[in-house]
């Protein structure tokens, strides 16, 4: 499909309407022919967005095979399956099928966890509306949306989806939400009339566009654009080319999987030429023995269980974040947030609840304060602090209520326990005040509506009449709109229950009054009225607009959540910045801002998308880096902002609801989208979903990320040093057999000092239930007063490092020389023949990976800290341990594993060895506190 045209492209909203529609050769009163109309469809093709061939599912789940890490575990699987059919044992070849399975089910889980294809652009498709009415040979028809051609004239009705970018030529009160696209948190009067060249796209009042509604009056509007030239669809083409990157963790583990990989091959080619040029015989039997061997050092030094115990980790944290309200589509995303050290958020229906409230009405004699949020119509409404009571300040305030309420269409229902507006959300939020103050009932039973003046963009005005049931054979008018065109048509003022006129100075200190409302980002409305005489409501007219009675004015606001505030304050006290990032008026936005305390010193004013167009790469770069407050920005600036922070280092977090939200989300290291209020095409973009739209989720998700990657990191040092020290076993006990007393046992045609099958047993039982059961280990909760892991620090530090290395050496000199003291010969002489001592160091290298596992908990933390508070862990060293000696003592598994029955006194031998590494781990970490307090001082 060929893309629809933007004739006259991106500045219609600065050309008048008729010089739109003869531009596109369209009668602006008869609209297209229908001859006309197919003809563009046919050239420009249906009204939709295009969508990218989704990826066959096959090769999406061989992609989960392509890490480096898993390739090798393949490749260790295929050998050790020919080595078994090499040697003709029969039988089922476990090993192999052990490892091959792991990869199997890692593959399985990562496929079915991060099955995403290109769904966001399929979201945005059915943003567009089912229907479009139009007008052609000047009659109105119903079409499909999809048929909407360039030119082609809409009619748009309240309530109706709009399903194509199109330049307003008739305006009747009409008024768009537009929050979706711009950020803009009313809907926005529509007007034909011709804007500057430069007014940006949240300031295009004579535009309307694809996947907004209208919510309020009438319109017809000429169609500039249609499929993938709206702005809808430029957004799905940013969306479709920002590239997906690696997380962290898969950088850093496919680092790993490589390192291992090469070190592997290196070191079982060592061992594999070391033991032919020590052996005299080359058989057959021997070079099947020596390749075997070599298998069982591969997959001692390959941590199998390190690709699959990271999916469990991860997948027990989803679920941890689900039971918080967190829904977590991709894997990675969970350790992505623990890194998070820059959130962007969205500011309507984000941090705010996207619901108009009523904070301050204003009258002659005071100001009222009106608490409670949104639209439930649960509230108090004070004057300085005290209940309003009775007076004059009571009189005007109902007064002005009446008003607030009568000139209004708006109606407050609820549904399944949750508050909601049907209508614009600004009488809403009138009609919320007057169930506050617990007058809407009786106001509307005194004064049933008798005709209404619609709200119109040429007036700004709104008025209905009304029957005055207390004063039989009266009528009122109440009029609500802007409050300065409002109070050029007063002449008097209540005060109290008389109407006091109006003076010059008077009127500069209601104008003041309203401005300090404006400078506190409250919208202003103003409300009048007057009596008016029966007669003249069967023929009301705007005139009958003036001499009016000036009421009071109310100041209303998209408030913040409740807890906004202090999820703001607990992510500064963990190291996260946060930045507001919307397409709102910049007033409104520093507001919020301030009052949630987002706004920091230097951010006296936000920062505009305009000025963000000003600057190049490397000044956004460091505006980026000292200021939090960004307003009226489109879908390119918070791309360009996400770019920004992350050139800079940062690991950005960007929240949204909206359909501009989209590319960033994506272009985001992590991107989380609001569950209720949000669009399909953010969430299907996100890597997260906050099932609450609650920001105070997100700061929890962060909490519970920083858990998951401090453990992963344990389970990686418990594997990474219990593999390497295993290896260390296997190669020294080769290289150096001759000086430790090494000999081959009965039937053996090579020294080796373990079996292949006591490597393979160690592994299954030290890299499986407890690893995974350190990877689960209780938050310690002081990860929130810490700041977030630098940008460049990989999940294995070089403090870990220096602990897996000791940890393998004290590993290793403890298995050997156990081994060696129980041989006859070598540097310690011992009495006991090669089974029994294999049997022994065996059991002693199984007692090192238990106790490794307890050391892993921490690189400084001792020991005893916390010792008991995983009740999981004990459980899986109770569970190893009763394996263990099982494989000691059942004779079935002895002839299997070559083992013998050990005595108490070998198993005391072998755990008081084992506990060196524990006193070797506790001096090492005793040694970094130290280091730690003196550069703290």
């Amino acid at each position: 499909m060929r893309p629809g045209p933007a004739i006259p492209g991106d500045d219609a909203h600065a050309r008048a309407a008729d010089e739109v529609a003869s531009a596109l050769a369209v009668d602006p009163a008869r609209g297209l022919s229908a001859a006309d109309a197919q003809r563009r469809l046919v050239e420009h093709g249906r009204n939709a967005l295009e969508r990218r061939a989704p990826v066959p599912r096959w090769r999406r789940f061989v992609a989960q095979l392509a890490s480096p890490l898993v390739l090798l575990l393949l490749a260790a699987g295929a050998v050790s399956l020919a080595v078994h059919l090499l040697e003709a044992k029969g039988g089922v070849p476990y090993e192999a099928i052990t490892i091959l399975a792991i990869v199997v089910a890692n593959a399985i889980l990562g496929f079915v966890q991060e099955e995403r294809a290109e769904s966001a652009a399929a979201a945005l498709a059915r943003l567009a509306a089912a229907k479009a009415t139009v007008i052609r040979d000047g009659e109105r028809a119903s079409i499909d949306a999809t048929l909407v051609v360039p030119g082609d004239l809409i009619a748009i009705e309240e309530g109706e989806a709009i399903g194509a970018d199109a330049r307003v030529v008739e305006s009747v009160s009409l008024r768009v939400a537009e929050a979706a696209l711009t950020g803009e948190s009313a809907p926005v009067d529509k007007l034909p009339d011709m804007l500057p060249r430069d007014a940006g796209l949240a300031d295009r009042v004579n535009m309307v566009y694809a996947g907004t509604a209208a919510t309020y009056g009438h319109g017809l509007a000429i169609v500039t654009a249609t499929g993938m030239r709206t702005e809808i669809g430029r957004i799905a083409t940013l969306l479709a080319a920002e590239p997906q990157e690696p997380t962290p963790l898969q950088r850093e583990l496919a680092g790993i999987g490589r390192v291992l990989g090469a070190a592997v091959i290196a070191i079982a080619v060592v061992v594999a030429v070391a033991i032919l040029v020590m052996q005299r015989d080359v058989s057959a039997a021997a070079l099947t023995a020596i390749l075997l061997y070599s298998v069982s050092l591969a997959v001692a030094a390959v941590p199998e269980g390190l690709s699959a115990v990271t999916t469990i980790v991860l997948s027990l944290g989803m679920q941890r974040m689900a039971r918080r309200h967190v829904i977590v589509r991709k894997l990675d995303a969970v350790e992505t947030l623990g890194a998070t050290s820059v959130v962007c958020t969205d500011k309507t229906g984000t941090l705010t609840r996207n619901e108009m409230t009523v904070r301050r009405v204003v009258t002659a004699s005071g100001t009222v304060d009106v608490d409670g949020a949104g639209y439930e119509p649960a509230g108090s409404l004070t004057a300085r602090g005290a209940p309003v009571g009775s007076g004059a300040l009571a009189t005007e305030l109902e007064t002005a209520i009446a008003a607030a309420t009568l000139a209004n269409n708006a109606t407050l229902v609820e549904r399944a326990g949750r508050w909601a507006i049907v209508g614009d959300p600004t009488e809403g939020a009138l009609k919320v005040l007057a169930a506050k103050a617990g007058l809407e009932e009786r106001i509307a039973r005194r004064f049933p509506r008798l005709a209404e003046l619609p709200f119109s963009s040429d007036r700004k005005l709104m008025s209905t009449a009304h029957e005055d049931r207390d004063r039989p054979g009266r009528a009122v008018l109440f009029t609500k709109g802007a409050p300065d065109i409002l109070l050029a048509r007063c002449t008097h003022e209540r005060v109290g229950a008389d109407d006091v006129p109006l003076d010059e100075a008077r009127r500069a200190a209601i104008i003041a009054r309203i401005d300090a409302l404006a400078d506190e980002a409250l919208r202003t409305l103003g409300l009048a009225g007057h009596l008016m005489a029966p007669a003249d409501v069967e023929a009301l007219h705007p005139a009958h607009e003036q001499a009016l009675v000036w009421l009071g004015v109310a100041g209303m606001i998209d408030p913040p959540r409740d807890e906004a505030r202090a999820s703001v304050a607990q992510a500064h006290a963990a190291g996260v910045r946060v930045l507001m990032v919307t397409g709102d008026h910049p007033h409104a936005a520093l507001a919020i801002a301030r009052e949630l305390g987002i706004a920091q010193e230097g951010d006296a004013v936000a920062v505009t998308g305009a000025e963000i167009d000003r600057l190049d790469d490397a000044a956004l770069r460091a505006l980026a880096a000292r200021r939090h407050v960004f307003a009226r920005t489109s879908p390119t600036h918070k791309l360009r902002l996400v770019r920004a922070l992350k050139a800079g280092g940062a690991i950005v977090a960007m929240t949204g609801d909206g359909v501009n939200d989209a590319p960033a989300l994506k272009a985001a290291d992590i991107g989380v989208a609001m569950g209720i209020a949000g669009t399909d095409v953010s969430r299907n973009a996100a890597d997260m979903i906050l099932a609450d739209d609650n920001f105070a989720s997100i700061v929890a998700a962060i909490e519970e990320g920083r858990t998951v990657y401090a453990n992963l990191r344990k389970f990686l040092r418990y594997l990474l040093s219990t593999n390497l020290g295993e290896v260390l076993v296997l190669f020294v006990g080769v290289i150096a057999a001759g000086p430790l007393g090494i000999v081959a046992g009965p039937g053996e045609v090579i020294v080796l000092p373990l079996l292949a099958t006591m490597v393979l047993w160690v592994n299954l039982v030290t890299d499986a239930a407890p690893a995974l059961a350190v990877g689960v280990d209780p938050a310690d909760g002081t990860r929130m007063h810490r700041p977030p892991r630098g940008a460049a620090e990989g999940v294995v530090t070089p403090r870990m490092w220096a602990g897996i290395v000791l940890t393998a050496v004290v590993l290793a000199a403890g298995t050997l020389g156990v081994l060696d003291a129980d041989l006859p010969g070598g540097l310690i002489e011992g009495r006991n023949d090669i089974a029994h001592a294999r049997t022994l160091a065996f059991h002693t290298l199984v007692l090192f990976s238990l106790v490794g596992v307890l050391c892993a908990r921490s690189d400084t933390a001792s020991v005893l800290r916390g010792l008991f508070s995983n009740a999981w862990l004990w459980a899986s060293i109770a569970l190893a341990l009763a394996l263990q000696g099982l494989v000691l003592h059942l004779p079935a598994l002895q002839r299997a594993f070559g083992t013998v029955a050990l005595a108490p006194r070998d198993w005391a031998v072998a755990a008081l060895v084992a506990s060196t590494l524990a006193v070797a781990r506790e001096l090492q970490k005793a040694w970094y506190r130290r280091a730690d307090a003196r550069a703290a001082a």
